[in-house]
């Protein structure tokens, strides 16, 4: 019996993709509006509620991941094979990427590149701002077979994962915020999304039949009730101080927010993906395939089109966050796919597994 194919993920990758650049393009808000202005508000509400990316990147590769190995035995000979994968389309990129950045950071901003600093921060994923993510997905690979055993062993284990992996998440941020345990980032601090993802791989053709139940719409109001609860909660109480609890509540939040929300996008995606059948699937695979890519070279884009277009903290600001967002987009997409159109295999070195062939946005008919 064929499996089922998962056609949302190239649209939840789309999704993230897009919302990361988003995220760091409208940072700017920051340092350029005046924080008791209605548009400083409009902009920390947006950048906060977008940063849903990260939990649907991780839920993507929890989900992946979980679909294909979670029926396979795990023998030495699949191992071996699986941890090569990893190192040759995951670590080589990063490894790639984490020293361009150092010598990135060097030139732009006057940071030494002192050896021993340079290897502590390309081991823990802080050579620059974005790669922690990065780093975080190597660990998820490295354990990824031990989570799929147990999966297969322990039946209480298999059906309550995303449970156990939320409440696993928010009990060793609590832990290392009481008694600073580790200022490296674990994979332990994102394990919700992971095992929710992880979870729909198991019971995919399950929850895929539910896409279009009638609780989807809840789910729905569930994520903009929590997304718009963190934003204001983030605002009042770390931004501008008005509000302060004796016991700090964010991370039950936030972790509420990414697991609802990421399951009803889930749901969302696989009837986009129903839905868009022929041309736009198409579209949306063949940029979707690059949403790795993007994650590596968004910043360094960004730093450079800043130089270009400047905002300024007047109307115009509106204007110059949207035509640097295009254009930090368009140039990302066309930076990877020429590189990949070049030489396909230097693009998988540096962007991920990527296809033999390049093709933009649509193959064409000859």
């Amino acid at each position: 019996m064929q499996k089922q194919h998962i056609g949302s993920i190239y649209y939840l990758r789309l999704m993230a993709m897009l919302f990361v650049v988003l995220v760091h393009v409208t940072a700017a808000y920051s340092v350029t509006l005046g924080a008791d202005t209605t548009s400083y508000q409009l902009y920390h509400f947006v950048n906060r509620i977008v940063r849903i990316e990260a939990g649907i990147f991780i839920m993507i590769t929890g989900l992946v991941f979980f679909y294909n190995y979670y029926p396979k035995q795990m023998t030495a000979e699949k191992l071996k094979d699986y941890y090569r994968k990893r190192v040759f389309f995951i670590v080589v990129p990063y490894l790639v990427w984490a020293l361009f950045y150092e010598w990135f950071a060097y030139q732009m901003d006057g940071r030494e590149l002192i050896f021993g600093e340079v290897v502590q921060r390309v081991l823990t994923g802080a050579s620059f701002y974005q790669l922690y993510f990065i780093f975080l997905i190597v660990q998820f690979y490295i354990f990824l077979p031990l989570f799929v055993y147990l999966t297969q062993k322990i039946g209480w284990f298999r059906k309550y994962l995303w449970l156990v992996g939320v409440l696993i998440e928010i009990g060793y941020h609590y832990l290392n915020a009481e008694y600073g345990l580790t200022s490296t980032v674990l994979f332990l601090k994102s394990l919700g999304t992971f095992f929710l993802g992880g979870w729909l791989g198991i019971y995919f053709s399950r929850e895929t039949a539910k896409r279009k139940a009638p609780s989807t719409m809840y789910w729905g109001i569930g994520t903009l009730i929590l997304g718009t609860v963190l934003a204001l909660y983030h605002y009042y109480v770390y931004t501008t101080g008005q509000i302060s609890f004796a016991f700090d509540p964010y991370k039950i939040v936030d972790a509420a927010y990414l697991m609802v929300g990421g399951y009803f996008f889930f749901r969302v995606m696989e009837t986009a993906y129903e839905k868009g059948k022929g041309m736009p699937n198409e579209i949306v695979r063949n940029v979707a395939l690059y949403s790795f890519g993007f994650y590596l070279v968004h910043p360094f884009i960004l730093r450079l089109v800043s130089l270009y277009i400047p905002v300024y903290n007047n109307y115009s600001f509106h204007v110059q966050v949207a035509a640097r967002y295009i254009v930090v987009v368009a140039l990302c997409y066309l930076f990877i796919f020429t590189i990949h159109k070049l030489s396909p295999r230097i693009a998988s070195l540096m962007f991920g597994k990527l296809p033999d062939k390049a093709v933009f946005l649509k193959e064409r008919q000859k």
